[in-house]
């Protein structure tokens, strides 16, 4: 089984539910084209139950979909940081230089094309 956060869970019920309905295919029809029953595939579209990996590249499988992974580092410390805190330093920092515009913006470029 795929030990998961209930917010992985959801992720993965939400992605096998539009798999099937892009397919055009029941949950009876997905079911028995992944070999497995309908109402365990209802399960996990309902993030009851959480299938395991083999049964999850199954399922998308059966509808027609191939799985595509990409893997990125998660960036948890900068500078010996916790990314809360170099974000904090960062706003901070940018607090520090107030943005000032003029009330009129001129474009002396465009100012000349437009005169001619």
């Amino acid at each position: 089984m795929i030990t998961s956060t209930d917010h992985e869970k959801h992720v993965v019920a939400q992605t096998l539910r539009r798999a099937r309905t892009a397919a055009g295919l029941s949950l009876r029809e997905l079911a028995a084209q992944a070999r497995t029953s309908h109402a365990t595939l209802l399960a996990y579209e309902q993030a009851k139950k959480s299938p395991s990996v083999v049964t999850f590249m199954r399922i998308l499988g059966a509808a027609g979909f191939a799985v595509d992974l990409e893997l990125s580092r998660r960036i948890r410390h900068a500078d010996g940081l916790d990314r809360g805190e170099e974000l904090e330093q960062a706003l901070a920092l940018a607090n520090e230089f107030p943005v000032k515009h003029q009330a009129h913006i001129a474009f002396p470029v465009l100012a000349k094309l437009i005169k001619r």
